[in-house]
């Protein structure tokens, strides 16, 4: 059976990305994953950005690189952002990729675990609360060996203080079918003398995703960090 594109005409198994030829990047199966859960072909994808099917296919199975002008208009039609495209977000695919057979699961040691906490800023706290675990996404800042976040006074997450919690942060391309994660546990504090942290804040132009008035600063300590990359052989 043929392969479909959105507009009901047939495509080759090239096309459709059955064939490759070992040049496709990651930016290419990414292209082709979203250009699929879109429902497009190439032509169709091309028409929307100004190029045409011959572009798009070099771009999916070919180590081209769009400018960032053509990167922008893709990123547009296909619902997604220029960082998660190339690979530099922290965003999901809607179309995981099976398990790769040349990848390998390695262990972090605790210098790359705290590398990797040091370059993202967005995470997710856990804690038990009378009702059950909750878990709660932050942004932070790596302070000396802490991992510092602000929240509202009357948070789940201000109520839990000096109770254990955990901290994870990643980076996926299911997509690539690739990526890291970094677990840190350890106490959960609140910070009594925040003028430091919003020296930091402000240089840093830090300010949480979820606005209001979040100016009750916590602390986790970490008695624990683990991390993993998935990565080819």
């Amino acid at each position: 059976m043929s392969a479909m594109g959105g507009n009901g005409a047939a495509r080759s198994p090239r096309e459709s990305g059955d064939r490759s030829g070992g040049r496709r990047t990651d930016l290419g199966r990414r292209l082709a994953a979203r250009r699929a859960v879109a429902g497009l072909s190439r032509a169709e994808l091309g028409e929307r950005c100004g190029a045409d099917a011959h572009y798009i296919a070099s771009l999916e199975e070919q180590a081209a690189l769009p400018a960032i002008g053509t990167l922008v208009r893709l990123a547009d039609e296909l619902g997604t952002t220029v960082e998660d495209l190339v690979g530099q977000g922290s965003g999901s695919s809607s179309q995981p990729s099976a398990e790769r057979p040349d990848a390998q699961l390695v262990i972090l040691d605790e210098g790359e675990c705290r590398r990797l906490l040091g370059i993202r800023g967005i995470g997710r706290v856990a804690v038990f609360t009378p009702d059950g675990p909750a878990i709660h996404p932050v942004n932070y800042l790596v302070v000396d060996t802490g991992i510092a976040f602000s929240t509202a006074a009357d948070t789940v997450l201000a109520r839990a203080v000096g109770t254990e919690a955990a901290f994870e942060t990643e980076r996926i391309d299911d997509v690539a079918a690739k990526g890291w994660s970094v677990l840190a546990v350890g106490e959960l504090d609140a910070v009594t003398d925040a003028s430091a942290l919003e020296r930091r804040a402000a240089t840093a132009h830090f300010a949480p995703w979820a606005g209001g008035d979040r100016t009750h600063w916590m602390k986790i300590t970490p008695v624990k960090i683990t991390g993993r990359r998935v990565v080819a052989r």
